[in-house]
């Protein structure tokens, strides 16, 4: 009888991961062109401080290029990697975000510090509030105090690295199907 490995928690997420996100993009067969499309929406969506929401707002925005610009995307990998931005890595992207606006707009000297959004985003996490109002009361602090620097400060970050994905899987995605176009014809 032959024994299974036993996996450690993360590596049993990294394979969850890789089979049930990774594996089926890579297969998907798409046209190399929507594939690159949908990584820069994405991305686009990911740069930008909505957690929570981005994934709705790709989906909004395929309909969108879909029934108005009449282009397709892929709406799966574009979902996909508004993932790069979460809860885990929202303060950081956040303050960033802020940072890189507060830069933008000249106001070097009233920059607030990491520790001022950390102890925001904690404490209105951490308080007894319904999972609503923690979401409300965020967004309102950091609309109140923050939003415009990050809302500025997201842009640049939002387009560069839309652009930079697009490019990268289009040469990725055309790369594969020449190869695997010349192992056909072998």
């Amino acid at each position: 009888m032959a024994r299974h490995k036993k996996y450690t928690f993360w590596e049993n997420l990294k394979r969850i991961f890789k089979m049930r996100l990774v594996v089926p993009m890579l297969r998907l067969n798409l046209p190399p062109e929507v594939k690159a499309m949908g990584v820069g929406v994405g991305l686009f969506w990911a740069m930008t401080p909505l957690v929570g929401i981005q994934m709705w707002l790709v989906f909004m925005t395929w309909i969108f290029f879909r029934r108005i610009l009449k282009i397709d995307f892929s709406l799966v990998l574009g979902i996909a990697w508004t993932w790069l931005t979460n809860v885990f890595t929202m303060i950081p992207a956040y303050y960033v975000f802020y940072i890189t606006g507060q830069i933008m707009r000249g106001n070097f000297a009233s920059s607030s510090g990491y520790e001022s959004l950390s102890h925001i985003v904690t404490d209105t996490f951490m308080g007894e509030l319904s999972f609503v109002d923690k979401w409300l009361l965020l967004f309102k602090i950091l609309l109140k105090d923050w939003g415009v620097s990050m809302a500025v400060g997201c842009l640049p970050w939002a387009i560069i690295s839309s652009i930079i994905g697009y490019r990268i899987t289009l040469r990725y995605e055309r790369y594969r199907l020449q190869r695997k176009n010349k192992k056909l014809s072998s």
